[in-house]
Formats: C-alpha cells, sequence, structure tokens
C-alpha cells in the first residue's frame, strides 16, 4: 500500500473549514532528537512506527543529564480508545514531544512525562503531576473523576461545554481547557462527502454513540443536511460488536446504502470490525478521521490531530510556568485534511470524481 500527500490545495476548503497546508515528500522526513547525549531519528511519515528515546509508552528516566538543583516537572498523558503500539498515537505524542523541546523542556533536565493507556485514571492522579495531557472524551471523563485539582489540558474531545468538562469554550473554568475536536457544523459535510464519492447512495446509517452528547449533535447536523443531498439516514448505535453486527447486516439487504462513521472512543473500538463490515457489504463509508482510512477505509474527512498535539504544547508550556486552565480558551481546530483510500475505492467498484482526487490532502493506494 502506498500513500502520498498530494501537495495540492484546492481553491476553496471544504465548506469553509481551513485545510493543511504543505509538501509533499515522499521520503521520510527526518528530526534528530538529543537524549542522553545521542542521537536518534524521528520517522515522520504517518504510515511507519515512531522510535523516540526509547518509546512512548514507558516513563522518561529522571536521573540521566539532569542538572543540579534544577526543578523537573512532570507531564502525564492519557490516551483511551487505542494501546501503546498504535502508530498514529505514537506520531502525535512524538510531536507533542517535540514541540515541548521547542519551548525549552526537555526530559531529564527539566521534565518527566509518564504515558497511560485505556485507563490508570487513579494512578495518574495520585502521581500529582504538574499538568495531564488526556487524549480523547473517554480520557477526560475518566479525569474529572479522579481529580478537579490538576490542571488538564485536552485533544480530541468533541463537545466539551455539553459533556459539562468546561463552563465555556471562552473561559472554561476549573482545571480543564484544551483543543475540542470540531464544531458539529463538519458532520454534515461527512454526508456531502458519501454522496460525491458515491452518488447512487440513497439510505446512509449513521454509526455513533448515544450515550454521548456528541454522537446526539453528529447526528442531528447529519440528519438536517439529509434532505438537501437526498440521502435517507437511520441512527445505528456502537455500544458492541455485536449490536453493530446485526444492524449493519439489517441494514445492507437493500440496495444503495453507505454508511457514516461519527466520532467516539467506541467507534475507535471497533474500527476493524466497522471497516471490515463495509468492504463484506459493499457499502462506501466516511469516517472523521484518517486513521480510518489508513486502515483500509474508503474516505475521511475531519481535524489534523497531530496539529492538535503540537498546539497543546503551548498550553501545557504557558500552564508550568503559571498560568491557570481557567483563563485559556478551548480552541476549535485549524487545520483539517481529506484522505482516500483508492485500493477502498478499487475494491467496491468507485470510481473517485477527479475534482474530489484534487481536494485530497493524501491518497493511499
Amino acid at each position: 500500500m502506498k500513500s502520498y500527500k498530494t501537495g495540492k490545495m484546492a481553491d476553496e476548503p471544504l465548506q469553509g473549514h481551513i485545510k493543511p497546508s504543505g509538501h509533499i515528500n515522499k521520503q521520510f522526513a527526518r528530526r534528530e532528537v538529543r537524549e542522553r547525549g545521542g542521537w536518534q531519528y524521528l520517522a515522520r511519515d504517518r504510515r511507519g512506527f515512531i522510535t523516540l528515546l526509547g518509546g512512548v509508552a514507558a516513563a522518561w528516566p529522571l536521573s540521566a543529564g539532569a542538572q543540579q538543583g534544577e526543578n523537573i516537572r512532570r507531564i502525564c498523558v492519557l490516551t483511551a480508545g487505542v494501546g501503546a503500539d498504535d502508530p498514529d498515537a505514537q506520531i502525535r505524542n512524538a510531536e507533542f514531544v517535540l514541540a515541548l523541546q521547542q519551548l525549552g523542556w526537555t526530559s531529564g533536565r527539566n521534565l518527566r512525562i509518564d504515558y497511560f493507556w485505556g485507563s490508570g485514571q487513579d494512578d495518574l492522579a495520585a502521581l500529582a503531576p504538574d499538568v495531564i495531557l488526556a487524549n480523547g472524551t473517554a480520557s477526560l471523563a475518566a479525569l474529572l473523576q479522579a481529580t478537579r485539582m490538576v490542571p488538564i489540558i485536552f485533544v480530541n474531545v468533541a463537545d466539551p461545554v455539553g459533556a459539562g468538562f468546561v463552563d465555556s469554550l471562552r473561559r472554561p473554568g476549573g482545571n480543564v481547557t484544551g483543543f475540542m475536536q470540531f464544531e458539529y457544523s463538519l458532520s454534515g459535510k461527512w454526508l456531502e462527502l458519501l454522496k460525491q464519492i458515491a452518488p447512487s447512495v440513497t439510505r446512509a446509517a449513521v454509526l455513533r454513540d448515544p450515550a454521548l452528547t456528541s454522537g446526539i449533535g453528529q447526528f442531528a447536523v447529519i440528519q438536517s443536511v439529509a434532505p438537501t443531498v437526498g440521502v435517507d439516514v437511520i441512527p445505528v448505535s456502537v455500544r458492541d460488536a455485536a449490536e453493530i453486527e446485526r444492524a449493519v447486516a439489517a441494514f445492507a439487504r437493500a440496495s444503495n446504502g453507505g454508511l457514516v462513521v461519527t466520532s467516539s472512543a467506541l467507534t475507535v473500538r471497533h474500527r476493524d470490525l466497522i471497516i471490515a463490515l463495509a468492504v463484506q457489504h459493499k457499502l462506501p463509508a466516511v469516517y472523521y478521521e484518517r486513521l480510518f482510512a489508513s486502515a483500509g477505509g474508503l474516505i475521511s474527512y475531519g481535524p489534523d490531530f497531530v496539529d492538535q498535539f503540537r498546539r497543546s504544547a503551548g498550553y501545557v508550556d504557558r500552564i508550568l510556568k503559571g498560568e491557570r486552565p481557567a483563563d485559556l480558551p478551548v480552541q476549535a481546530p485549524t487545520k483539517y485534511e481529506l484522505v482516500i483510500n483508492l485500493k477502498t475505492a478499487k475494491a467496491l467498484g468507485l470510481e473517485v470524481p477527479p475534482t474530489l482526487l484534487a481536494r485530497a490532502d493524501e491518497v493511499i493506494e
């Protein structure tokens, strides 16, 4: 499987959303990272694993290279939905570390980072870190059960106000702020993209987590857009694998169907199953982030989460220097990316419109 950045900018972003800039480099872009007197390389290719400072799943040692009397600050990173071996998660964490280094924070000199995967929020809070970085709604919800004192920066959270995590986007209050996943208006673009890549689709099953306010909100926006694109939509809950299999199989019995997969920890947890069902039942599917397209999904459109991790380092830096989460506004994404998997399109018998390919930020072959 080959993947390449198109290196082309569309004349206009999708419905007013900002597209990322950048250029193509088919070779791995590398950065050198100093750690304990030696150099290691970070492979920046999205499809490859990253090995950074011995791996991001373990705590960084404090002793080597520490300067006499310098105060070492502690950051904990909590990620739900994926494991430590997930390549996208490794890339995001590595970019977070690099951004911190650019701000003057170096492991072993003035910083320690501990990583937690899936759960462990009680142990994390007991460490009394200076700052916690929470990746995803599930991570943030669990953390707020454990602590209301430790400053928390979140990324990849869909509706922080509706979920009750912050008082408002402008003035979060409490010990939490960060970077929201997207604005609800983005959800309607997924249905529009489904119709563009598969014009014969007249029915769409929308996979969502009904227990989340964001799951309800995303479906509501998709439902409001449906009449304008001529597609009937039905909600499909993603509480467990058996429910997903039954619902998708029943939906696929009728013709001209497609899928829209909305944002939730459950859709990430069941991503391999969802992608396999879409292929098995010949259902064109649109996903909310690139990790689905890179795993074999047809098309994705959503925020550049690597960029959010880079930006979160700035908030961590400000908190370590004395600012409060309550005074730092929640920020919306500034970069969005469209990814198309041509191999999957071919397997589904779809010919991707040239105009859609021209707008893609990445094409997987």
